[in-house]
């Protein structure tokens, strides 16, 4: 009930002004954190592993560049937020509205580290082609999207979500479980988000994360179904570690 009314106040542009503006999306080096997140993405997908008719994005917030490199694998990319303040920012994006957040930077720069020499606009475009569906999501519910997706989803990709929603780690175990009942037998799952944080800032919303260590997520993996095939992790640098 807490975390709810925390996230009545959650504003997506202030959100989107702290993490997805310099100094945190800085391409200029590969020790920043937007340019490691992208180049995971990037490699992850480029293995060809991860391919099929559906992905859902689970909890994609108000934003898209998570799915940049994943647009090029599959038909359909279904975007999902409990908030529909967040619906409505992805939404402005891919209608293409005047005002929409600038996400061109992160499109020009996945199109360099992909390195096929295609111009940013045809990935943008495609992106917003396969974005045909932006629907409302609850991580805690047995059937996070009120019914069951037919057919199941081939992949999950979740950014930044389950641990920021979670009150406790027993609650991210459920949350996990639940979100892999969306997902197809023997499906991926492509998970990332934040070790050790406490909490993030979104305008006037202070909102409380659930701290984590490497070795919970890898406990919480096995308990909610998953095999894990690869962990990553980056230590963001002292200067960032800031809201």
């Amino acid at each position: 009930a807490a975390l709810r009314e925390g996230y009545e106040h959650f504003d997506p542009r202030a959100y989107l002004r702290n993490n997805y503006l310099p100094p945190r999306a800085d391409f200029s080096s590969e020790e920043f954190v937007v340019p490691w997140k992208l180049r995971c993405l990037a490699e992850t997908f480029a293995s060809g592993e991860i391919q099929g008719r559906t992905l859902i994005d689970v909890g994609s917030g108000p934003t898209i560049y998570q799915l940049l490199s994943a647009c090029d694998h599959f038909e359909e990319i279904v975007a999902t937020d409990y908030l529909a303040v967040n619906r409505e920012e992805l939404g402005r994006w891919a209608r293409g509205e005047p005002g929409a957040f600038d996400w061109s930077p992160f499109i020009q720069h996945v199109c360099k580290i992909e390195g096929r020499g295609e111009p940013w606009q045809d990935k943008e475009r495609r992106l917003r082609e396969r974005l045909r569906r932006i629907l409302p999501i609850d991580v805690h519910r047995l059937e996070p999207l009120g019914a069951p997706l037919r057919p199941a989803a081939d992949a999950l990709l979740s950014a930044f979500c389950l641990e920021a929603v979670s009150p406790d780690r027993a609650s991210f175990v459920r949350a996990l479980a639940h979100v892999g009942n969306l997902l197809r037998p023997g499906g991926h799952a492509l998970l990332l988000g934040a070790l050790g944080e406490s909490f993030y800032l979104a305008g006037a919303a202070r909102l409380p994360v659930v701290p984590l260590r490497e070795s919970d997520v890898r406990e919480a993996l096995a308990a909610a179904g998953f095999a894990l095939r690869e962990l990553r992790s980056y230590s963001m640098p002292a200067a960032l570690r800031t809201g």
